[in-house]
């Protein structure tokens, strides 16, 4: 098959009221991680699903399914209200409780022990992506990989609609100081996040608060009533929408201001400064 990680997790994407607690990410969606990110945080979600060679610090909450590709690491405790599935030499280093059933593949460690209330069947599970194709292709009733391929990019993509996961791109890094994609980036709306982002490019949905600074090669629009707690730099164009709020500089060679948008701090726009009236 060759659809592939990339083309699944092409573009960062934060649903609708997501929010980045002091030591959790949580949202009221499934989780999906690329492979070989670095998050120094703990996840709580409906279904989590962790690809391959990444390292969670903090604790692991699913209220459905969990799933933890080969060669990852959780330093904190996992909990699966439903099913688990834990790839080789997956290391666990706090406690495991699963209330249904459990798969574990070989060279599995659990440093504080586990709980399953169900069967426990030790064999190696399907990778997460794997899963995850075979899963949409059964749900959607698509029969060639075109058809799967174009539903991805459109969940993927710039026009995801609020059900789609929270989807967090492969080697990714999310820690205290900033959230790092190397994809573009787009939030939801009513969402609270911490620490600086920065993406390829960086869209930002209505009534989101972020108390750090946005960073992008590429374009960031703001939505209305938002609240930036930061400066912007952008190496392309800035949009920032009716009833937001900068409070810090922006740097970008183009600005689109709404005229009932606010910006407390230095505006540098070197090819130009337009105001959007209503």
């Amino acid at each position: 098959m060759e659809i592939t990680t990339p083309n699944l997790l092409s573009r960062g994407f934060f649903p609708d009221h997501t929010e980045l607690q002091e030591h959790i990410l949580l949202t009221e969606g499934d989780i999906v991680v690329g492979d070989r990110c670095q998050i120094e945080y703990g996840l709580t979600g409906e279904c989590v699903a962790v690809c391959e060679f990444s390292k969670v610090s903090g604790n692991v909450t699913a209220h459905g399914e969990l799933r933890v590709d080969n060669f990852c690491q959780i330093q904190g405790d996992v909990t699966a209200e439903e099913n688990a599935f834990l790839g080789e030499g997956v290391h666990i280093k706090g406690k495991l409780t699963v209330h249904g059933d459990m798969d574990i593949g070989d060279n599995v460690q659990i440093d504080r022990g586990f709980e399953a209330k169900g069967w426990i069947v030790i064999r190696n599970p399907m990778p997460v992506i794997v899963y995850l194709l075979l899963y949409l292709m059964a749900l959607l009733k698509f029969e060639r990989e075109e058809e799967l391929q174009k539903f991805l990019d459109q969940m993927s993509g710039e026009d995801a609609e609020p059900e789609t996961p929270l989807l967090i791109p492969s080697r990714s890094h999310l820690s205290m100081e900033g959230l790092t994609f190397q994809t573009p980036l787009t939030i939801g709306a009513h969402n609270r996040l911490h620490g600086t982002i920065r993406a390829e490019s960086i869209e930002v949905g209505e009534n989101t608060t972020v108390f750090g600074s946005l960073r992008s090669p590429g374009t960031v629009r703001i939505g209305e009533n938002t609240i930036i707690h930061g400066e912007i730099v952008s190496g392309e164009t800035v949009q920032v929408a009716r009833g937001a709020s900068i409070l810090g500089n922006v740097f970008a060679p183009t600005l689109e201001l709404h005229e009932e948008a606010r910006v407390e701090g230095l505006i540098k726009a070197p090819e130009g400064l337009r105001i959007v009236r209503s």
